[in-house]
């Protein structure tokens, strides 16, 4: 099953930090935050302006992206979530 975000939204797999130990500590699963940090799956066909002219996103599938805390919508396709976020929702490319 294939999925594809629509006009200005991104698809996002989030990306999962390494497990870590803090003074001795391991922090279990469901105390650890979630990770703000994901890799674009698949990108929408642009926003649509007033004039009727589209824009493309600045975001490619492939690229790590930063994004906000409470941002986007949570989807779970074929056993893995995902993220569907507005392009605006992105805060930076990582590099």
């Amino acid at each position: 099953m294939t999925l594809r975000p629509l006009h200005d939204r991104v698809l996002v797999k989030r990306v999962e930090e390494g497990e870590s130990v803090i003074g001795g500590i391991i922090i279990p699963d469901s105390a650890k935050e979630k990770p703000h940090k994901g890799e674009v799956v698949a990108v929408g066909t642009g926003r649509v302006l007033e004039s009727g002219k589209r824009v493309e996103l600045d975001v490619k599938a492939g690229e790590t992206i930063l994004f906000g805390k409470y941002s986007g919508a949570e989807a779970k396709i074929g056993g893995v979530e995902y993220l569907i976020l507005r392009e605006d929702e992105i805060l930076a490319v990582l590099g």
